[in-house]
């Protein structure tokens, strides 16, 4: 086992590289940049959201490598981007030097590879904070997210799937299936917005804060008032998270515990006389719940992935999610690309962690064997 290990450790840096080139270079084609963005707060003109997340007009990419070199080559480098017309040329020279983009691309990406080994991801362009300062301080609101939604996505579903595959076929399991059905079909962030309107004082209760982690006066509570404040800001998002999230785990429990059920030597536990129970933890739980709990790692990756942007957003929680989305939005480009790194680094190790546990739950398993 440690051999494989070896092996997939091996392989994420490979795979963090690739990733992040490959993002690397459709940043280089999208429309759109930090200079574009600095030279509209130069002229007083806003950007409005549609050309932020398009990028339309002219942009700091290669797309308009020719367009640039024309312009450089009739003395009129300001017509290279949107709104730049009438500004000195060496002025937009000097916005360009301090953002790096008067490098090559391949020495700006380079450079990029060799400081985040070092988990160097410089500063952010519009923030002025070092990006790694950033992202440890928005880190535990996404992982804290994630965690309580997947924990208790889990405490659901798993005792909701062997009740329903006990019960198969019965009401409890038709009726149980509509709800999972409609927990499925419905997307969490329409969950998120009923919950607001019905208990954060959109039109009936005001039950809930509608936005933020803890209260402004945090620093003046007891460590007793701080864990309550904020589990009562929780609730909101994480409920909208477990309803939008437990549908398929439940499923796959079910789904994993009938077919264990129907093989033959639960039929021989049962032909000896062994209690319902017991033939159901004593045999069946084990080989069952071996694929629900060995996903745990991958199911908070999911969750952490899909979920946490939207609901960020929506109850203004000041996450990663949220970094990140205005990071693109605002071609942050060192905040973007440390989520992203972030993000694919933990997915990996969550990946890692997943075939461990496997081996854990059933030693029979040999990761080793199979690749020989």
């Amino acid at each position: 086992m440690l051999a494989y290990i070896f092996k997939r450790l091996l392989l994420v840096p490979i795979t963090l590289l690739a990733i992040i080139m490959v993002n690397f270079i459709v940043i280089q084609f999208a429309p759109g940049g930090p200079v574009e963005q600095t030279i509209a707060k130069i002229q007083g003109v806003g950007i409005d959201a549609t050309a932020r997340i398009s990028g339309s007009g002219s942009g700091d990419s290669v797309v308009n490598k020719n367009q640039s070199q024309s312009a450089k080559k009739d003395g009129n480098a300001s017509s290279v981007y949107r709104g730049a017309r009438g500004l000195d040329p060496e002025l937009i020279k000097e916005i360009e030097r301090s953002f790096g983009f008067d490098k090559p691309v391949h020495e700006r990406f380079f450079l990029m590879i060799k400081n985040y080994l070092v988990f160097d991801f410089g500063e952010s362009y519009f923030k002025d904070r070092r990006v790694v300062d950033l992202v440890i301080e928005k880190m535990p609101v996404s992982i804290s997210l994630g965690l309580w939604t997947t924990l208790l996505v889990y405490l659901i579903s798993i005792p909701l799937g062997i009740r329903k595959a006990v019960r198969d076929g019965s009401r409890f399991d038709i009726w149980s299936s509509g709800f999972v059905i409609l927990g499925n079909a419905i997307p969490g962030f329409l969950f998120a917005i009923l919950l607001i309107v019905l208990f954060a004082g959109g039109s009936f209760w005001q039950i809930f804060p509608i936005r933020g982690i803890v209260s402004p006066d945090w620093e003046q509570m007891s460590y007793f008032e701080l864990l309550t404040d904020y589990l009562w800001h929780m609730v909101l998002p994480v409920v909208s998270m477990v309803i939008g999230g437990f549908a398929g785990l439940t499923m796959l429990t079910k789904n994993s515990f009938l077919e264990e059920i129907n093989k033959q030597y639960v039929l021989t536990a049962k032909a000896k006389g062994l209690s319902p129970n017991r033939v159901l933890y004593g045999h069946v739980f084990r080989n069952a719940m071996l694929i629900v709990i060995a996903g745990f790692p991958s199911a908070f990756i999911g969750i952490l992935f899909t979920g946490s942007l939207i609901t960020e957003i929506i109850f203004s929680l000041d996450g990663l999610g949220l970094l990140g989305f205005e990071a693109a939005i605002g071609r942050d480009y060192p905040v973007m690309f440390a989520t992203l790194y972030f993000f694919t680094l933990l997915g990996l190790m969550m990946s890692i962690l997943g075939d461990v546990m496997y081996v854990v739950i059933d030693r029979r398993i040999d990761f080793e064997s199979r690749e020989t």
